[in-house]
Formats: structure tokens, C-alpha cells, sequence
């Protein structure tokens, strides 16, 4: 008998395609790949991380969220590889953004070789129904770089409308908004 356990992490949602679930301390180097392309950080103002440690300490905030605000990004994996394709899911703000305090985000950043597969609307639309249907939310927010125009498309095949744009850390941006009344009506169709 082995004297090593492996721990099941704790899956929050199942897909078609994909498997949300907790983001562990052994997500560290794939989140590495994710957060050190400069790509990816196009649209997230241009700071990619540079080494392993950083890495590291997101995933003991996020876990620390999970503690604190009941949620937190998620790793997402790709159920047919079982590979860490980049995480999704809602955060808890408990800082103002754009004059709200206390609100649900719903993100998500992909690997860029899964960029273009549907895999972030998938998470999106999983991610806003679990934040209506489990954490009972009001409304869900999603905030994005106003030249990102594929994440402008995600967050609008997930339901969210454009509210209206803002300044971000400096940067223009734009609000979008999906409420339980809007999200009730798409899901009654």
C-alpha cells in the first residue's frame, strides 16, 4: 500500500468539454505558461509575470478567496486531455470598481494554443449559471480592455449587455452587466 495520497480536487462544474475545479498549488508551472505570455497579457495591462513564485502566491489569494468570499477563479481543464487550459470563473470584489463594491465578476484567460475554441464562452455561460443558481446572485458584471474585441464577444454569447465604459487602473474599459431577471428569461427559451 502507498504511503502517498492523492488528493481529488474539488470540481466546482462539469461541461460539455471542460472541468472547473479548485486552483491547486500544483497548477503553479502550467499558470507560468498562461501568465508569462505577453499575448495573453495584451489586454491585461501589459505585465506578465516572470517567474514561478508569482504564480504561487495568485494561487494562495485565490485559495484564501475561496476561504474568505465562498469563490474564486477556477483551473480550467480540458476533460479530453485532462490538460490545465487557463481558469475561469466568478470572483467576489469587495474593493470598488468602477463605482460598485460587493459584486460578482465573471473572467476568464486561456492558454493562447486554446484560444478560439469556444472554451471561454463555455466556461462563461457555466460560471454565470452557477453564480445564479448556487450563489443565488442578483447580478453578475464583466469588465474588459475596450480593445479586446474577442472577450467582448464571450462575455455577450454569455448573456451580458454592455453597459457602458470606464476607466480601469487607467486603462479604457468597458462594463457589461447580466441580471437573475435577463438570465432567467435566456434560460426559459
Amino acid at each position: 500500500m502507498s504511503s502517498v495520497l492523492k488528493i481529488k480536487p474539488k470540481i466546482f462544474l462539469e461541461t460539455e468539454r471542460l472541468i472547473l475545479r479548485e486552483l491547486l498549488p500544483r497548477d503553479a508551472e502550467d499558470l507560468f505558461v498562461l501568465d508569462s505570455d505577453p499575448e495573453v497579457h495584451r489586454y491585461l495591462g501589459n505585465k506578465p509575470i516572470t517567474n514561478i513564485q508569482q504564480c504561487k502566491d495568485v494561487i494562495t489569494f485565490v485559495r484564501e478567496q475561496y476561504k474568505t468570499n465562498g469563490i474564486g477563479r477556477w483551473a480550467m481543464e480540458e476533460k479530453e486531455s485532462g490538460k490545465f487550459i487557463g481558469w475561469a470563473g466568478l470572483k467576489y470584489f469587495t474593493e470598488e470598481v468602477n463605482n460598485h463594491i460587493h459584486f460578482y465578476d465573471v473572467g476568464y484567460r486561456l492558454i493562447q494554443k486554446y484560444w478560439g475554441k469556444g472554451y471561454a464562452t463555455e466556461a462563461a455561460i457555466a460560471s454565470i449559471v452557477y453564480g445564479f443558481n448556487i450563489l443565488k446572485a442578483k447580478e453578475i458584471y464583466g469588465m474588459i480592455d475596450s480593445g479586446n474585441a474577442a472577450s467582448r464577444k464571450v462575455l455577450e454569447k454569455a448573456g451580458l449587455r454592455h453597459v457602458g465604459p470606464f476607466l480601469f487602473e487607467g486603462d479604457p474599459s468597458d462594463w457589461f452587466k447580466i441580471t437573475r431577471e435577463e438570465f432567467l428569461k435566456l434560460t426559459q427559451h
